[in-house]
């Protein structure tokens, strides 16, 4: 146990010496800071999700306390292995509640970022019946309204845009949503995370933010893991960001295999890696059993990479530089 943790404090100690430039300042749930403080950071967690869909959901769902009671000692066991920023993608209709976040992270020491915009897949179980009927520029004029003036009267400011869509060909919803995201993102810099999965939604996604005059270097394929590596290069080569954010025990080996392959072919430059952990779940009693280990990264995939030849300076490339370049934009 020991050896781990010297194991651990020594890999993740390069991710603690910020790059100084001077940008404009990201919002996190606490307030403003600028991306070169990001630190060693988790690009794609969750705290609580509510499955039951945005017609039924309600804040009186959960109690902050308990969540909080709950999800913290997590958190604390992030900051203790080096994490300084976490990205909860938790989207509106499904949870998200950024007081709650605020209370997380001035408590845990984590800066969290949090999110605007509208999730699609699930076959649109979690879109509010107005997404259905508004334009994209209605939309956008939402989303944008959050990022100005703080979500749900909180002041609480998104960091970037949270979408999703279907496996398959877009739907004509989908591409309205992805629409919306890039003119969001015009007016307000936002990344844009969209929850993404195979590769053709992928870059048809791509194939509207550049007919939208949107760089694909703010977009972020969510999900990528499983793919080809084929498609990941083409994804990289158009500017966009590769995530593999479903990382758990059962597939460390693979996450080996396509991460050592990425370092081969030189497109660590442009990957992204996390979880996709968490959460409380108030359907659940107590929230319910967190099924998804926030750790396994630090505890199994870093020391068997390292093993098979990853550097500090990869690990600091995929943990610190490439969340940092994302989101100075």
């Amino acid at each position: 146990m020991m050896k781990r943790r010297n194991f651990l404090k020594a890999s993740l100690a390069v991710g603690l010496l910020p790059v100084l430039q001077k940008k404009s300042p990201l919002h996190s749930v606490t307030g403003p800071f600028p991306a070169s403080a990001m630190g060693l950071t988790l690009i794609h967690e969750h705290v609580l999700v509510d499955f039951i869909g945005a017609e039924k959901i309600r804040k009186d769902r959960w109690k902050q306390a308990e969540v909080v009671a709950k999800m913290l000692p997590y958190l604390q066991r992030l900051r203790q292995l080096g994490v300084r920023t976490l990205v909860e993608c938790t989207p509106a209709y499904l949870g998200r509640d950024p007081e709650l976040l605020k209370t997380l992270a001035e408590q845990s020491g984590i800066r969290i970022l949090t999110n605007t915009g509208y999730y699609g897949a699930s076959n649109d179980k979690y879109l509010p019946a107005h997404a259905r009927t508004e334009t994209a520029d209605q939309l956008a004029d939402r989303w944008v309204a959050e990022f100005e003036q703080g979500i749900e009267g909180t002041g609480i400011r998104p960091a970037f845009l949270k979408i999703s869509v279907n496996p398959g060909s877009l739907s004509e919803l989908h591409r309205k949503l992805v629409t919306a995201a890039a003119r969001t993102h015009k007016r307000t810099g936002l990344p844009i995370y969209s929850h993404t999965g195979p590769y053709v939604p992928a870059f048809e996604q791509i194939e509207i933010l550049k007919q939208e005059g949107v760089d694909p270097a703010a977009f972020v394929w969510v999900h990528a893991q499983g793919q080809n590596m084929v498609h990941y290069a083409r994804a990289i080569r158009e500017g966009a960001w590769v995530s593999l954010d479903g990382l758990d025990a059962s597939n460390v080996g693979q996450y080996v295999d396509t991460l050592l392959l990425l370092k081969e072919n030189r497109l660590l430059h442009r990957t992204l890696l996390s979880h996709d952990a968490g959460w409380f779940d108030p359907a659940e009693p107590d929230g319910g059993p967190i099924g998804r280990d926030y750790t396994v990264l630090f505890t199994k995939l870093m020391p068997e990479l390292t093993r098979k030849g990853f550097t500090k300076k990869d690990w600091k490339q995929l943990l610190v530089e490439n969340p940092m370049k994302l989101f100075q934009g």
